[in-house]
């Protein structure tokens, strides 16, 4: 699943007209890098919920066809951030009602990351008894140096102590975390995450490759320079 609902308010004056996820970079928007890159870690079904100029999206990307996936959209009036985005996404994610476990990324995130790495987790995940996440984590950025979590040696993420990471915007989760957020509920995935570490149920892997958080014009210029070279 990416995350494309957003209304993008750092990045206006050029959101008033274009929705953030495809705003380009090197030549192509910033959720074709996404796509692309999940699909060349084999994965064939992909999730995208919009909200704001979302039929824009969908004209852009159509099917998924042309990147050799099928792309499922997941409309929403208003943004449902990202918990509530999932909820209402359900059965777009789970066939027939079967709990998946899935991967989900902000559609405003640059990263070469590799997606086939999470595979190993992603069975690991769905065989537990009770449902867990594994978080991305990479090293903090100028603008959040203190991190969001600490990523043990053991591979085990918690609140407090040290190293901190901050999470990368990746992410596996079971569907089953989710069934009972109603349809329609605004919610972040925050406390999903504090709940789930505090229940040693969340992993993490470190990512130190390329990874840019593109929050406003001047990030978006850096990275379109960085990708040009």
């Amino acid at each position: 699943m990416i995350f494309a609902a957003g209304r993008g308010d750092r990045m206006r004056p050029l959101t008033d007209t274009c929705p953030k996820p495809l705003l380009k970079v090197g030549g192509k928007a910033l959720i074709e890098w996404q796509i692309e890159r999940l699909a060349d870690a084999g994965f064939t079904t992909i999730v995208v919920n919009h909200a704001w100029l979302g039929a824009q999206i969908e004209d852009a990307l159509g099917d998924g066809s042309r990147f050799g996936v099928e792309l499922r959209y997941s409309a929403e009036h208003e943004a449902l951030e990202t918990a509530g985005g999932i909820a209402k996404a359900l059965p777009l994610l789970e066939d027939s009602g079967t709990p998946e476990v899935f991967v989900a990324v902000a559609g405003d995130v640059y990263a070469d990351f590799d997606y086939s790495t999470l595979l190993a987790a992603g069975a690991r995940l769905a065989a537990a008894d009770l449902p867990g996440m594994h978080l991305v984590m990479v090293p903090n950025p100028s603008f959040h140096p203190e991190g969001d979590f600490v990523l043990g040696g053991d591979g085990l993420l918690a609140l407090e102590g040290s190293p901190r990471y901050t999470f990368g915007s990746i992410g596996l989760y079971d569907t089953r975390m989710f069934r009972d957020l109603p349809v329609g509920t605004r919610r972040a995935l925050t406390p999903f995450y504090r709940e789930t570490i505090a229940q040693g149920r969340a992993t993490g892997a470190l990512y130190d490759g390329l990874w840019e958080n593109v929050g406003t014009p001047a990030q978006l210029e850096a990275l379109d320079e960085l990708l040009k070279v």
